[in-house]
């Protein structure tokens, strides 16, 4: 009777039928009520005594039945399925992502009337790199590139429209000082180009704020950093001066003369300018590279129309809230002037950079001939459609009325913006994961009914497929740790750094690699008896679905909203769940795998795309992110991420071919190729002009005066202050520093560790400083000049006020460290300082005014006895602009370094005193 229900009738009966007539047969057969679903070749053989059909048959039907629900695809054919997904990273992501728009041409502007003409910025561009390094307080910045712009804008007047526009330009010279970081951030003298460009039809008092900087790190002729962004706002003004298209709000158009400082300028302006009031949201334009597409890396905060303008305007848009996210944690080495405009100004805005090709970020290489005029185009097109829509916009009249919480935002291979609010984010996030835990549950259920065994078996196969794949989650990013700690206990990290493709066999087959094996390995012994293999393998998928949804909700709810990366994989396999299910492709052995795959494309393609524009940003940042922390680690974690949610739902698909743990071989043969590829002259991180290591030194004459006025040390050296891991160690070969050492010693016995620290990253880093002496004495551009005005001492406060004049180069650092029992009550700089700890630091710069800087600093002590040693006073002085000559020793030592490296100097002296 069994085997003729079976094979017969089974499709007839409903489940709860089937249940109900099952259960009258064991009770009338005399069986145990216990015995509920098996299979029913398995009944036949335990009712054999009723029924006793043919044994070669039953074997023939078990044989049969297993192969039909564990049939599996030839082995040959996992490479090529492999590979399908590299190529669609070659043939797909890599050109989307390079893929520029061709730049319009002078010629042709009669026909582009009110465009974006790329080659007039090219050529501008040109001009403005001529000039060379723009140090403040350089003639260069502070004279020729001013009037370089000028002249750009009164060019630009003179083809306006003026029966249409007014344009005002204002020189700002500014001073002021601010808390940043570590320090009293001051500055005296510095520049801003203001222009104020509005429609004479206007009536508004609401500004829209458009930004870049016009100064450049010592060296640099800033054709990316940011002199880009700079002609891309001239062109920008240009094209809105010369076309009937009048607007609503007016513009703002700043170029600041202090923004690596760092950040003067712009609050100088914020904080002073008498336009600054009226302004109610910015774009601010940077750049952390040269070339390729600009990237939206912070809105806001708290303003959801914003993103909403920057959808409905750029024809290209690269954006997200990761990037956001991440800048913002401040594991960057970065910071802009948007944070000055939101801090000090309170102003919404969008924050854009240009982030490829770091490599040349801050150095000689900073060229026009390294940035394609498609970035022009593409930039220059985004940006003059959103100057177009914020000048139109009814937000910007009162953009407080707008404030919704914080958005989440995101593009698609830059074809269109998705973004909504933190709120429909969490509603969203949640909707998804949940709904993809119930298909998950529902999935289980019909398994259990189909394989004739109960909800509790398939649960407790559950469980331990489950703890087996949360151990493959955790092998995928211990592996590729594992192999960052050890390339970088070897001293071989930053292998990756030119050759990027090497992260493949370093990072992302171990994480494959450690997701897969337990799993693997499980389905490989595991009996197929009650539950097939294809609903094993069913079951892993459904594991991955359950952490990701765990981990969805987790941090949606702890206010991460990158949490939407979790999202995306859930839904679209949510999708393919609910086909499979409709369908019952579930039950058909292999079948099922064929959505899951068609599913996951468009996931794999956005994480690849990311990913990789994510690994192309940040791998040049390691070359300056310092020599603490290990940069392998952070690029091996950031690449598990990427693979996992790329890869998370494909890689155990691998168990659908024959020999599964052969083809799963292929993935540590090709780590282990790829270590010792790693490890031969093609894993040395740096190449000359392109990849360049990056050393910074300063050439130091240091003098130590004690309180009686002699002189306890006096001598000359190198301080360098290295920018990646790999130290002094590529420079052994080829560069006399075989006296160079560390000074972490020396920061326990000196106050500032004895050194001229520059400003707010090299105090940061000043521990893993290190000194090499020279016999030769630095020869100066000149000498910083400290004088005591007056000593005055109050007994009924029991204080004492020294006041002081220095005079000195455009760059000086104050350093102040109250001796024993001795307290600093006053000065004359900002007071809310005077809470951090000592030593005090207070970084002082001139742009177009030099002028001697007085200040005093008051002293308490309870003895009240003022005649004896009561503070250190250091004073770093440092002639940063090449215009600056170098002595001879110098320039021979400079002449040793390797072609490979990027020497950022400048001569600097430090002083020692106590008062």
């Amino acid at each position: 009777m069994c085997y003729d229900f079976c094979y017969c009738n089974i499709k007839m009966l409903t489940l709860s039928s089937f249940r109900l007539w099952w259960q009258h047969q064991l009770n009338r057969d005399g069986l145990r009520d216990s015995v509920t679903y098996v299979p029913c070749i398995y009944f036949k053989r335990s009712l054999k005594r009723k029924v006793a059909p043919d044994e070669e048959q039953v074997a023939a039907d078990e044989m049969t039945y297993h192969k039909k629900q564990a049939s599996k695809v030839p082995w040959y054919f996992a490479p090529p399925f492999l590979l399908f997904w590299l190529a669609l990273i070659f043939a797909v992501v890599i050109p989307i992502f390079f893929s520029l728009p061709t730049g319009l041409t002078i010629e042709n502007e009669a026909s582009n009337r009110g465009k974006f003409i790329a080659e007039r910025a090219e050529r501008i561009l040109a001009d403005f790199e001529k000039i060379g390094p723009k140090v403040v307080g350089s003639h260069a910045n502070e004279n020729h590139t001013v009037q370089f712009l000028l002249d750009q804008l009164g060019a630009i007047k003179s083809v306006m429209r003026d029966d249409l526009f007014d344009l005002e330009v204002d020189l700002q010279v500014v001073s002021g000082a601010y808390i940043h970081w570590t320090m009293v951030n001051m500055y005296q003298g510095v520049q801003n180009v203001v222009v104020r460009f509005r429609s004479k039809s206007s009536t508004s008092e609401s500004y829209l704020l458009i930004n870049s900087h016009f100064d450049s790190k010592p060296g640099s002729p800033a054709a990316g950093d940011d002199g880009t962004m700079v002609v891309i706002m001239l062109e920008t003004l240009r094209v809105l001066a010369t076309t009937s298209q009048t607007f609503k709000h007016p513009i703002i158009f700043l170029f600041n003369g202090a923004e690596e400082n760092p950040l003067q300028a712009s609050h100088g302006f914020i904080t002073q300018h008498k336009w600054a009031t009226n302004c109610k949201a910015v774009i601010n334009l940077d750049s952390a590279g040269s070339g390729n597409r600009e990237i939206l890396f912070q809105s806001g905060p708290n303003h959801p129309w914003l993103m909403n303008i920057y959808r409905t305007s750029v024809k290209r848009s690269f954006a997200s809230t990761f990037a956001e996210e991440i800048f913002q944690s401040g594991i960057l080495p970065s910071d802009t002037d948007f944070r000055i405009f939101s801090n000090y100004g309170k102003l919404p805005g969008l924050d854009i950079a240009h982030s490829y090709n770091g490599y040349v970020y801050h150095t000689k290489f900073d060229r026009t001939d390294v940035i394609p005029r498609g970035t022009l185009q593409t930039t220059g097109d985004n940006i003059l459609a959103m100057a177009r829509t914020f000048s139109n916009s009814t937000e910007l009249k009162d953009p407080s009325r707008h404030v919704n919480g914080h958005t989440v935002f995101y593009d698609f291979f830059g074809y269109f913006v998705v973004y909504y609010t933190e709120a429909t984010g969490r509603i969203l996030n949640t909707c998804v994961a949940v709904g993809a835990v119930i298909l998950i549950s529902i999935s289980m259920y019909l398994m259990a009914a189909d394989s004739f065994v109960s909800i509790g078996y398939i649960l407790r196969l559950f469980l331990l497929i489950f703890v087996l794949h949360l151990l493959g989650w955790i092998l995928a990013f211990a592996l590729p740790a594992l192999m960052a700690t050890i390339f970088d206990s070897a001293d071989q990290s930053l292998t990756w750094f030119t050759s990027k493709w090497l992260v493949l066999g370093l990072y992302v087959c171990p994480t494959l690699l450690g997701l897969s094996t337990p799993t693997l390995l499980y389905l490989s012994i595991s009996r197929n008896d009650k539950v097939s293999q294809p609903y094993r393998l069913q079951l892993v998928d459904h594991a991955h679905t359950l952490i990701l949804a765990v981990i969805c909700i987790g941090l949606t709810y702890v206010g991460i909203r990158t949490s939407y990366f979790l999202m995306i994989p859930l839904l679209f396999h949510a999708i393919s769940m609910t086909i499979n299910m409709l369908t019952t492709l579930d039950k058909k052995a292999y079948y099922w795998s064929i959505f899951v795959i068609l599913g996951q494309i468009i996931p794999f393609l956005y994480f690849t795309y990311l990913f990789h524009a994510f690994l192309c940003t940040l791998m040049p940042m390691m070359g300056r992110f310092g020599t603490t922390s290990n940069p392998d680690l952070y690029i091996s974690l950031l690449t598990a991420l990427g693979t996992m949610l790329s890869m998370g739902y494909l890689i155990p698909l691998l168990n659908v071919f024959n020999r599964p743990k052969l083809v799963f071989l292929i993935l540590p043969v090709v780590t282990l190729v790829f270590a010792f590829i790693a490890m031969s002259q093609i894993g040395f991180p740096y190449r000359p002009k392109t990849n360049v290591e990056r050393v910074n030194l300063m050439e130091v004459q240091r003098v130590f005066y004690e309180y009686d006025g002699s002189v306890s040390r006096n001598e000359s050296g190198y301080y360098f202050d290295f920018q990646d891991r790999r130290k002094h160690q590529p420079l052994e070969a080829r560069v006399d520093i075989e006296d160079l050492y560390y000074v972490g010693d020396d920061c326990d016995k000196y106050m500032m560790c004895g050194l001229p620290i520059f400003n707010h990253r090299t105090y940061k880093s000043r521990r893993q400083a290190a000194w090499l002496p020279r016999e030769v004495p630095v020869t100066l551009p000149g000498k910083p000049r400290l004088t005591l005005l007056n000593k005055n001492v109050s007994l009924s406060s029991e204080s004492v006020r020294f006041e002081f004049e220095l005079e000195g180069p455009s760059h000086i650092s104050i350093f102040v460290q109250p001796l024993e029992k001795v307290t600093v009550s006053g000065w004359s700089f900002l007071s809310d300082y005077l809470r951090n700890q000592p030593p005090f630091h207070v970084y002082f710069s001139s742009g177009k005014i030099k002028t001697p800087l007085n200040f005093y600093i008051d002293l308490q002590k309870e003895s009240s006895d003022f005649n004896e040693p009561l503070m250190q006073l250091g004073i770093s002085a440092h002639w940063v602009s090449f215009e600056h000559e170098r002595d001879a020793e110098t320039q021979k030592f400079l002449a040793t370094f390797p072609p490979y490296s990027y020497v950022m100097e400048w001569p600097s002296s430090y002083e020692r005193y106590i008062f």
